[in-house]
């Protein structure tokens, strides 16, 4: 066997996917080649789809962007968990949850708009070169 490839199961857990060698398999040969021209096939059964073969290098990067993905939002929460045991938050909180809908509908729309966006946009358009 060679290196052992992991999937998410249905309850979404990572697991080392079954292997199937390609004699056991029937018409593989002929996916393979769909996969390795097209960079992967759809299988259907009654014209439903039921799976994707992709090449191991596009399944390496969809896991490793999946990763990333998951690191980045446990920084993000442990962030704000950072942030909301700072002094005066449980107040602030309070007051949001007291709020109605349109007063804290309100409240974010004024905080974004004091917010510095995260990437400066471009400032004035560019000008086009003169054509006759």
């Amino acid at each position: 066997m060679g290196h052992a490839i992991r999937v998410r199961n249905l309850r979404g857990e990572l697991v080392e996917s079954p292997e199937v060698s390609a004699t056991d398999a029937k018409n593989v040969g002929r996916i393979l080649d769909y996969v390795a021209q097209a960079g992967g096939v759809t299988i259907t059964r009654r014209h439903t789809p039921l799976a994707v073969v992709i090449p191991v290098e596009t399944y390496t990067r969809l896991l490793a962007a999946e990763e990333n993905t998951l690191d980045t939002l446990t920084s993000e929460f442990d962030a704000l968990l950072e942030r909301m045991q700072q002094p005066g938050m449980a107040e602030a909180m309070e007051r949001a949850f007291r709020m109605a809908p349109a007063q804290l509908g309100a409240a974010a729309v004024a905080q974004a708009r004091t917010r510095r966006p995260l990437a400066e946009p471009e400032r004035g358009k560019r000008k086009r070169p003169r054509t006759k």
